[in-house]
């Protein structure tokens, strides 16, 4: 930083000000600067008429500090550009980093299609690393797409962005603003920083350097600047950095704006990020482990980045014309307030536990309706969505949809296969330069263990080992956020087995086999993790962790003990409310479930499944309007959320809103097709308002959706399950069992088992085999059934006592006494069965209880036949049951 004497220094705001005008501003705060000729040349003809697309990207920027300078007039222009359009929450990816990120809302894929893996990859050339280059991109970016239709396109500093693709347009590489030397000495740009390159000695003049910035541009950052002693800390020339960079890209597009025909630009700016990484800890409310003078001196930092893109952002607005769609968004939000971390933890890329799951969306101009909301936005949708803004159809490849809400008329467009087989100049690197640098690594590893070429040193290789290992551990977390559990598994196997040792990478496999069902692979991950640190045995997240891999153990009572524990201690953990309050919806507590879910909420009102969780709690306890907020909110931040959809459907109807109540169900049935409860309220809607061909048309619809029915015999075991199946054997159905489970002295005629019902919470793919047949599942294993059949489901009652005293003999144990909680933990089981039944749409149930069918078994048989709507041999049925085998009934 200088210590210039320009007048623009008794006017702070102003000075910044003129940095955000773009290239324009540079001679009027540093009069020093002479901008070469091609600055001050005419601009192009007239290309008003052109439909454009202007794309900015800032890095982290989230509402939750937005809406406050919104409201206090501090950001007048994204206040217009909402005004204009659509604004929203859009969803981030895991894992939340930059390049992957960027890389995936330009491309509309995810990681492992796109190929950046992460902020640094190998350099085969060296035997070292780099930052990642775009070069190592696998598919085509928007405005390579964009260019085979015959747009003129730009880019600006995208990340990655280097070396300059060599597009029909300009292409600033994010190398641009590195600064490589002081102020007086020479500032070369780095060889691929633009294309074309003969623009490059024209563009070297464009940029800031930190050593031109004034003290006037650092007052709305630190008013009290003069307090800083510099020599110890480096803050105000961290600013200044920051400063200098994001107007270095600012200049660069707003040349290009007033002197290059354009259909689309793209510019990114990468500077809130860093501040917040830098100084969101300083910003109010103070926090308690920052000091009342760090606090003091640093406090406006963060609303004066934003204000500061805010200045630049309008005079983008300024250049760009009424045919202009403008989009301005983040990857990602940042944590505020009480979320803030107090300490990173240990990670090699430690800094993204600061990002938060929910980033910014506006979408403006022409083309899209005005003062609009954004529902369930993602990065993926963003390609797709400038596609169609050109009526350009997306790729069937990518997996993001259309923002179609936003549009005044929104026309689909079919999609093709994939931009990737599409023929032409797309302005990508092509041949030598279009690299895959894992797969160069390991060719470049191989010839040196062949002796060809010289083996790095063992630095360099475990450096380049690490790197490797955490590029798949970052797929295995893209696979996993878009629920590919399967593909992450085996990179999970094979980076925990190379280093066994690395928490992270044990905690996200276990959460794989969880998501995969694997309980058992589970437990012995979580048993290795409890002895890598035995004095971390009693923390917090270790029980927490537990207590989740009880709940897929189906041993709900001890994880919900578990969970009560751990808020005694730490009510705050992350996450720990939000289970707590599932939990309670089990258990049908609605107003602690209410209550756990507001606690979730208190810490982070960006959470679709604490807002879902919070409206079944207010339906529950007819808390209306409550319910209709907090589900709308789950939907804003989520829209692809069925559950959402269904329950403010569900609240609607109760509220007699059936207009929109139909609304509400039309969309669950549209993102879930095999809704049958939707389905049914949508028929019972329609018929009671006179709309039968609509009816009918649903229920067409579930007769055909409908892969077959399954006769069902169930109850808890030793309550008489084995003695209906033997009589509906006898009777004449067709019965699914395997005959591994022999006969013995507690049934001498049969179990009529699935071996595979234990494993149905696993897979049940095979029920294919069970349509049309009668299978017996015992209680606790029914919810696990899947929706696509319908069940006919018998379920027989015997007396608890009967039943405890059964299942002891068949142990071998003392038929008298009995653990202690048993009984009540089989009634639970069969309470919860019970619920499922009645909640569950494709469900039909016949209650019989065991001493009716031993003493009345014709009775019995008749009530069965007519719920099966079967003929039955009733005679042979009676036959069955055999009353001498009633041994343990109470006297």
């Amino acid at each position: 930083m200088t210590n210039s004497n320009t007048p623009y220094q008794a006017t702070p705001q102003g000075s910044l000000g003129l940095l955000a005008l773009g290239y324009r501003g540079l001679q009027h705060w540093n009069k020093a600067r002479q901008l070469p000729d091609f600055a001050h040349q005419p601009q192009p003809k007239n290309n008003s008429n052109r439909q454009k697309f202007l794309l900015i990207g800032w890095d982290a920027a989230d509402w939750k500090i937005i809406q406050p300078l919104l409201d206090a007039g501090k950001l007048p222009a994204l206040k217009k550009l909402m005004q204009d359009g659509a604004h929203g929450h859009i969803a981030t990816l895991d894992p939340p980093l930059s390049p992957m990120l960027w890389t995936s809302i330009a491309t509309g894929h995810t990681a492992d299609k796109h190929g950046i893996l992460g902020f640094i990859e190998p350099d085969a050339d060296t035997g070292k690393l780099r930052p990642v280059q775009v070069t190592s991109r696998n598919v085509k970016a928007v405005w390579n797409i964009l260019q085979q239709e015959g747009k003129k396109c730009h880019v600006v500093g995208w990340w990655p962005s280097h070396p300059a693709e060599p597009i029909d347009g300009v292409y600033v590489s994010n190398f641009y603003s590195k600064v490589a030397a002081p102020y007086t000495e020479a500032w070369p740009m780095a060889g691929g920083t633009i294309h074309p390159e003969h623009l490059s000695a024209h563009f070297e003049h464009l940029r800031v350097h930190p050593g031109e910035l004034t003290s006037a541009h650092l007052f709305p950052f630190v008013p009290e600047f003069q307090k800083v002693d510099q020599e110890k800390d480096h803050s105000l020339a961290h600013i200044a950095g920051l400063l200098a960079a994001g107007a270095s890209y600012h200049n660069a597009a707003t040349w290009i704006m007033e002197h290059e025909e354009w259909d689309f630009l793209a510019v990114y700016y990468n500077e809130i990020d860093v501040f917040s990484h830098h100084f969101m800890k300083y910003h109010p409310p103070q926090q308690h482990f920052v000091s009342d003078e760090s606090f003091a001196l640093y406090k406006h930092v963060m609303e004066a980045a934003y204000c500061w893109h805010d200045m630049m952002l309008e005079r983008m607005l300024e250049l760009a014309d009424s045919n202009t769609t403008i989009m301005l968004l983040s990857d990602h939000g940042f944590h505020s307030g009480q979320s803030r971390l107090e300490k990173l933890p240990i990670d090699p890329v430690a800094p993204a536990h600061e990002h938060a799951p929910f980033g910014v969306c506006v979408l403006s101009g022409k083309g899209i309706r005005p003062d609009n909301k954004l529902f369930g936005a993602s990065l993926l949708d963003v390609a797709p969505t400038i596609l169609q803004s050109f009526g350009i159809p997306a790729g069937k490849d990518m997996m993001g949809k259309i923002m179609a809400q936003a549009f005044e008329q929104y026309d689909p467009i079919a999609r093709i296969d994939s931009w990737e087989n599409v023929a032409g100049n797309s302005g990508q690197h092509t041949g030598a330069v279009a690299t895959d640098p894992w797969a160069a690594q390991l060719a470049m590893q191989q010839l040196a263990e062949l002796g060809y070429i010289e083996t790095p040193d063992d630095e360099d290789l475990q450096k380049i080992k690490s790197t490797v290992q955490e590029s798949k551990f970052f797929l295995s977390r893209v696979f996993m956020t878009t629920e590919r559990h399967a593909d992450a598994l085996p990179l999970l196997e094979e980076i925990h087995a190379d280093s066994p040792n690395t928490i992270r990478y044990a905690i996200r496999l276990l959460n794989v086999y969880l998501k995969l069902k694997k309980n058992v692979e589970a437990r012995v991950v979580f048993n290795h993790i409890s002895t890598l640190r035995p004095e971390d045995a009693s923390l917090p997240h270790i029980h927490f962790l537990e207590a989740q891999l009880l709940l897929a153990e189906n041993r709900e009572d001890e994880a919900f003990a578990k969970f009560s524990s751990i808020e005694q201690t730490t009510p705050d953990l992350k996450g720990l409310q939000m289970q707590i309050g599932r939990m309670y919806i089990r258990y049908k507590q609605w107003e602690k479930a209410k209550q756990a879910y507001i606690r979730s909420l208190a810490s982070d009102q960006e959470l679709p499944e604490a807002h879902l969780g919070l409206g079944i709690a207010a339906l529950q306890l007819k808390e209306y309007d409550l319910a209709v907020d907090e589900l709308l909110q789950a939907i804003e931040l989520r829209y692809f959320f069925p559950a959402a959809h269904f329950h403010l459907g569900e609240t609607l109807f109760q509220m007699q809103e059936f207009e929109h109540a139909k609304d509400a169900f039309r969309i669950v049935v549209d993102q879930q097709p095999g809704n049958r409860q939707a389905h049914l309220r949508l028929i019972e809607l329609y018929t009671n308002a006179g709309n039968m061909e609509a009816a009918e048309t649903h229920r067409d619809f579930l007769n055909e959706y409908s892969r077959g029915k399954i006769y069902i015999v169930s109850g808890l075991p030793r309550s008489g399950t084995s003695m209906l199946m033997q009589m509906l054997q006898a009777g004449g159905m067709p019965i699914q069992h395997d005959s591994l489970r022999a006969d013995d002295i507690n049934n001498p005629k049969g179990y009529f088992e699935d071996d595979r019902v234990k494993r149905l919470h696993q897979d049940h793919a095979w029920l294919e085999d069970a349509n049309g047949k009668v299978l017996k599942v015992v209680a606790p294993m029914l919810r696990f059934l899947p929706p696509r059949f319908t069940y006919k489901i018998v379920f027989i009652r015997r007396n608890m006592h009967e039943v405890l005293t059964s299942q002891q003999k068949m142990l071998g144990r003392d038929e008298k006494t009995f653990p202690m909680g048993i009984a009540d933990a089989f009634q639970k089981q069969v309470a919860r069965a019970e619920e499922w039944i009645k909640t569950s749409s494709n469900a039909e149930v016949l209650y019989l209880e065991h001493a009716d069918v031993i003493t009345d078994p014709a009775t019995a048989a008749q009530k069965i036949a007519e719920f099966y709507g079967a003929t039955l041999d009733l005679t042979s049925m009676i036959a069955a049951v055999d009353p001498s085998l009633h041994r343990n009934r109470i006297k």
